[in-house]
């Protein structure tokens, strides 16, 4: 650690001189790619070198950060000032559903979209106040090394090994998962390929130098993720109103979205889409409701169909249409349950008018409004908890030199990363104005390339179909998923495709930060704090960093195996990482540093109760996972406690461990006078 003024002012002047000239390096690559571009170079070797050179750059920041020492390992030497950790923490956290999925997630709910920036944002002000600056103070290297000395025994630790792997894990697939997704976007590459290429940089940052690697390549990556996701919106927000500050421009042009809202609820042409959408729909219902006698029904009127087509000369287009629904039919009675209810349950949501986006908790009827505002607060607050205990985020903590750096980092990590969510709000804005007011209307003839390319990578993510024949493009006809807004922003506005593969690098950045803080929280987890504290406390630093790594790269590699097996939506996956961490972690710590009578049989049954809780009703309330798990079939309704949606499951989780915490810890023996000093120890002043 640094404790030499003059050393720090040095060290600080040196950071300072090198981001510049990264920055500056950066820049001047995209502007000369923009350049190639004029002069004819394609848009595939465009996604290439953001892809290979991004990559690159964090692989040599690894390389040039190589170190073995466990101190610089696990907690970069503690020494990391104030304002790059902040700079770090803002890029482990903004992670691939926060770049990409947050402007999604506002332009297809709304108002309703602000309960994950409040949530987010809230989480770090609990982490400000009552975790970084005591877990700083106790100063080791991760969240189970504190439970172990707060709590006493191995129990303690090993669970608190458990929840960190079952949190960390799922949130690093959901990474993984959009990696994927971004690089085949970028490239063509396979969706598989695209996932391990992108993994290879990570690797060799996290594998070489750990945390100190991490720390200096997560500053680097926030200064890519950053400048990709300002200069669409600021081009979008000059193109639309002449201003360069896109929340003043959204905020002009939320008026005219508003209106067109209005003018598409009531439109003819959008209310007979919405029919024709409610009747298939219809349909689907009573080939559900008639199974298993319309399995074999439909699956022969198919046959006829195409028997008849083939007879009367049809169309090629007709016919091959034909043999590709016969061919996709399902093959059993339970998959043609599972998939007509999926598809009545997509009908009906197209079926539906659009959104008012500045109408607060927006619904038909009033119980509808009051489980929409539930579910709104759930959210907050499960993401608020979850936040304050997710363990790669509160292990930033150990890497500054001081406790008062770690409150000023906090307080840097706050600024920086409302830097991002202050303008998601006015994308999500921005480009509902550019689809209301250029797409809707326009000619199926005349769609744009964008359009084409979207919906050639995944259906799900952009799917436009002219249902009712008319040539012209109605709202009812589009589906876009969340993730398209941030990525497909650029081409959108009209921008070059070198400023959407600048997105897509800045999205990559943003996943790939966070797998590391992840990575390196999972190989921690398991090599220091299970291997070294627990089986083997005679293990040698060396040894001690080889197994780390070693363990690294098998964590690595069976999270990208998870990835490629097409996981549930990213939104989910995080929401579960949340509520899994705001469930364990955020009692226990809390409770451990402002009450001394928490023990060490309190807290481990509070993780287990809030653990369990959390599962048994994400199991209860998400259809696939009970399926999944259990065999229930995905048609059998689902119960909610006070129509909580699962993605906040963490929200009864949370009082259940802080409930068993307190109860079994006073029922039990009360904690020594050595945990006593501890705990009077890191709540003193610094």
């Amino acid at each position: 650690m640094l404790q030499d003024p003059v050393s720090q002012r040095s060290f600080n002047a040196q950071l300072f001189r090198g981001y510049a000239a990264y920055t500056f390096g950066f820049c001047l690559l995209v502007l000369l790619l923009a350049l190639f571009e004029i002069m004819g170079l394609a848009r595939q070797w465009i996604g290439y070198c953001f892809l290979l050179v991004t990559v690159a750059l964090y692989a040599g920041i690894g390389i040039m950060c190589r170190t073995s020492d466990p101190v610089e390992y696990y907690v970069a030497g503690r020494r990391v000032p104030a304002i790059y950790n902040g700079m770090a923490t803002a890029a482990d956290w903004m992670s691939v559903a926060s770049f990409i999925g947050v402007a999604g997630t506002l332009y297809l709910t709304g108002y309703n979209g602000l309960a994950y920036i409040l949530g987010w944002t809230g989480g770090y002000v609990l982490v400000a106040l009552f975790l970084a600056p005591y877990l700083r103070k106790f100063g080791r290297y991760t969240i189970p090394d504190f439970l172990g000395a707060r709590f006493g025994g191995n129990w303690p630790r090993l669970l608190g090994v458990l929840c960190a792997v079952l949190c960390s894990f799922t949130y690093l697939v959901a990474q993984i998962y959009g990696v994927g997704i971004i690089t085949t976007r970028m490239t063509g590459i396979s969706f598989e390929l695209g996932i391990f290429i992108a993994l290879g940089g990570v690797l060799v940052c996290s594998f070489l130098g750990g945390m100190r690697a991490v720390t200096w390549t997560q500053v680097g990556q926030y200064i890519i993720l950053l400048i990709a996701y300002l200069v669409p919106v600021v081009w979008l927000a000059v193109k639309q109103t002449g201003e360069p500050v896109p929340q003043a421009a959204a905020s002009s042009v939320l008026q005219q979205v508003s209106e067109r809202e209005r003018e598409l609820t009531h439109d003819p042409s959008e209310l007979a889409v919405r029919a024709m959408w409610q009747a298939r729909a219809e349909v689907m219902q009573m080939r559900v409701s008639g199974l298993p006698e319309t399995y074999e029904t439909e699956q022969q009127k198919l046959r006829l169909q195409l028997l008849r087509a083939r007879a009367n000369d049809a169309p090629m287009g007709e016919v091959r249409n034909l043999e590709r629904e016969l061919a996709a039919y399902p093959k059993s009675v339970d998959s043609a349950r599972m998939a007509w209810s999926r598809a009545r349950d997509d009908y009906a949501v197209r079926a539906t008018a659009p959104q008012p986006h500045a109408e607060p908790f927006a619904s038909r009827t009033f119980e509808l409004t009051d489980a929409v505002r539930n579910n709104f607060l759930a959210i907050v607050l499960c993401l608020m908890m979850g936040t304050a205990g997710l363990p790669h985020i509160l292990m930033r903590s150990f890497t500054t030199p001081s406790v008062d750096a770690a409150r000023k980092s906090v307080f840097w990590s706050l600024l920086f990363i409302l830097l991002l969510y202050l303008t998601a709000p006015a994308l999500a804005i921005l480009v509902k104005f550019e689809i209301y007011t250029d797409l809707v209307g326009s000619r199926f003839a005349d769609l744009p390339a964008w359009v084409h390319a979207w919906s050639a990578v995944d259906r799900s993510l952009l799917n436009i179909v002219d249902l009712n024949r008319d040539g012209i493009v109605q709202l009812a006809e589009i589906q876009m998923g969340a993730d398209v807004v941030v990525l497909a922003g650029p081409e959108i506005g009209g921008l070059p495709y070198v400023v959407s593969g600048l997105v897509a690098a800045g999205a990559l950045a943003s996943a790939l930060s966070t797998a590391d803080g992840l990575l390196l929280t999972l190989s921690s987890a398991l090599s220091h704090d299970t291997l070294f504290r627990v089986l083997s406390p005679k293990m040698g630093p060396g040894r001690r960093v080889l197994l780390s790594k070693i363990l690294l790269l098998i964590v690595a590699f069976a999270a990208a195996w998870a990835a490629t097996r097409t996981p549930a939506d990213i939104l989910f996956l995080v929401g579960a990482a949340f509520s899994f961490a705001a469930s364990t972690f955020f009692p226990v710590l809390v409770l451990g540093i402002f009450w001394k009578g928490a023990n060490k049989w309190g807290a481990c049954c509070g993780m287990l109760a809030g653990l369990c809780v959390t599962i048994l009703y994400m199991i209860q309330a998400q259809p696939w996972l009970r399926h999944w798990l259990v065999g229930v079939p995905t048609t059998e309704p689902i119960t909610l406690w006070w129509d909580i949606q699962p993605i906040a499951a963490g929200v009864f989780g949370a009082p259940a461990a802080f409930a068993v915490i307190v109860l079994v810890s006073l029922l039990t023996r009360r904690v020594n006078s050595v945990t006593d000093a501890l705990v009077d120890e890191l709540r003193s002043p610094d």
